[in-house]
């Protein structure tokens, strides 16, 4: 296989006429990669990953098999079909958190997309909205208006991708409920197979997406998480400034991390982790 590109914590390699996909224990906060792994967090969110790949299963994806991977990465990746990816982080937002909110409280709007006044963090939206951002090759993803993805892509393509992240979104997010998980937003991407308009990466996971659980969920204050977001506190508290180098994570925030992760897994596919 030929190694042929690192993400911040994905790994890429040709293999014949697919590629193969593997997620590694890095994990990124605030687009810089920290330099301590997180044990098991690639094929945490491999599997979930896959779960929800096979839950919306009529929506193209780029999954060839799960399990038609070299031992040594087994559990931890995927073969996928090559996709010619299309240049926008394509995101749903059905709650205010994050730089969605720090946008609203600039603006009054996310995106571009005017919102009711008044709103908290943590508070439900209306209905989801799609609030997309570049794909930057380095430093920061900047948010953008829906507008500036029709510029960039055509007014048909940009509706598909606004319909298609929404759909993922809201399926996900009432599944999720179901299993007492609120989604407040997540990220997509997709890339063209051919002619048709492909949803790769991953999908739904505890590092794409914000996990509340929804009996603690109160809007008001910044709510728990079962996903990064708490690695991204915990961060944010030593006083880094967000540049590279990240700082080493403590022993006692890798563990509760990966208690994180694995409690994602568990309430979403209902199987108990085994690694």
């Amino acid at each position: 296989m030929k190694h042929i590109h690192s993400g911040k914590v994905r790994d890429l390699y040709e293999d014949g006429d697919s590629l193969l996909l593997v997620a590694s224990d890095r994990v990124s906060v605030y687009d810089v990669v920290l330099p301590t792994p997180i044990p098991d967090k690639g094929a945490l969110l491999t599997q979930l990953s896959n779960w929800w790949f096979e839950y919306l299963s009529d929506v193209p994806n780029h999954v060839l098999s799960a399990t038609d991977v070299p031992d040594e990465f087994a559990g931890r990746a995927v073969r996928v079909k090559p996709l010619k990816m299309v240049q926008v982080e394509c995101i749903a937002r059905g709650y205010l958190s994050g730089s969605g909110l720090k946008e609203y409280e600039r603006t009054g709007s996310v995106s571009g997309i005017a919102l009711p006044a008044g709103l908290r963090e943590g508070d439900r939206l209306p209905e989801p909205i799609f609030t997309p951002t570049t794909k930057a090759a380095e430093g920061h993803d900047e948010p953008i208006t829906f507008d500036d993805v029709v510029r960039q892509e055509g007014r048909e393509v940009a509706e598909r991708l606004r319909e298609l992240t929404l759909d993922v979104y809201s399926r996900g997010a009432a599944y999720a409920a179901e299993r007492g998980v609120i989604i407040a937003d997540t990220k997509v991407e997709f890339g063209w197979d051919g002619e048709v308009l492909t949803l790769g990466d991953e999908v739904l996971t505890s590092d794409s997406s914000r996990y509340w659980p929804a009996a603690e969920w109160e809007p008001g204050r910044p709510q728990r998480s079962f996903d990064k977001q708490f690695v991204r506190d915990w961060a944010a508290s030593t006083g880094w400034d967000k540049e590279p180098p990240g700082p080493e994570i403590p022993a006692d925030i890798v563990a509760a991390t990966r208690r994180k992760y694995t409690e994602a897994y568990e309430l979403i596919t209902g199987n108990v982790w085994s690694a």
